[in-house]
């Protein structure tokens, strides 16, 4: 189902020479149902573009729909990120849908069971990997054709979710979450290379410990609180935060920043 209202502008954001408004772009954002995702995605409904909601659970991502209908348009359309036939099937329904797309907020991912290293089963880690490094893979490859104006795009912006873990490693916790979100960093930073002069920008966030519900997922959904002393801030990050970030990157006030990471993590 799509939901339309009157569209505004993002910051008249800028891909290069190419002015961003917001009134005719697309952006799609996975893992919408919740958290990070949902925030951006609400973000950019209000800034007025027609937001693609991608997800395994229809029900959540309704739910964002719902709360995002009163001022911009979204499309509901519910995947399997670790299936490439569903993701292909995604962008042949964006297309179908809205004829282009000019922003992918890479967002949806996973978490585990803290265990050590040692009993990581291969199961766990291709769960991991398949989720958090294969799926936006394969997402930001068919974004890039459809951006790039090589392929006749008109340029777009590209935001991966990374985490701190990727730098700490998170020895005797995550380590196949860590490595996975290292991975997404390399990603990021070849391919902005490879696109950088097609008119897309790509760009990766590094959150620290933020209070969402990925925490019970993996079995600790006490996890931000616990840890909160660790943060040199003494407290976790919230979703909006690192919305407000991302949202940033997506603007022109971003329009020169390409292939990096960003930490948004109270000083970890």
């Amino acid at each position: 189902m799509i939901h339309r209202t009157t569209n505004r502008t993002l910051n008249d954001n800028k891909q290069g020479d190419n002015t961003m408004t917001a009134s005719n772009k697309v952006a799609m954002v996975t893992g919408a149902g919740s958290g990070v995702g949902r925030a951006c995605a609400l973000g950019l409904m209000k800034a007025g573009f027609a937001v693609v909601l991608a997800g395994r659970r229809a029900d959540k991502l309704q739910e964002t729909a719902d709360a995002g209908k009163a001022f911009g348009t979204s499309l509901v359309v519910p995947a399997d990120m670790t299936d490439p036939d569903s993701i292909a099937a995604l962008f042949a329904k964006t297309t179908e849908t809205f004829g282009r797309l000019d922003v992918l907020f890479n967002n949806a991912g996973i978490g585990a069971p803290p265990v050590a290293f040692e009993d990581v089963t291969v199961a766990q880690w291709k769960a991991v990997v398949d989720t958090n490094l294969t799926a936006p893979f394969l997402l930001a490859g068919h974004a890039a054709r459809r951006m790039s104006t090589r392929h006749g795009g008109s340029g777009g912006v590209i935001v991966n979710v990374s985490s701190i873990a990727a730098r700490l490693g998170s020895g005797g916790q995550y380590v196949d979450y860590a490595a996975s979100k290292a991975g997404l960093d390399a990603l990021t930073k070849g391919l902005a290379d490879e696109v950088a002069a097609e008119g897309v920008r790509v760009v990766s966030v590094r959150p620290g410990l933020v209070d969402t519900a990925i925490h019970g997922k993996g079995g600790e959904p006490d996890r931000a609180i616990r840890l909160a002393d660790r943060i040199p801030m003494r407290r976790a990050g919230t979703a909006r935060e690192i919305a407000r970030t991302i949202l940033w990157l997506l603007s022109g006030d971003a329009s020169y920043i390409t292939g990096t990471t960003i930490d948004v993590s109270g000083g970890r």
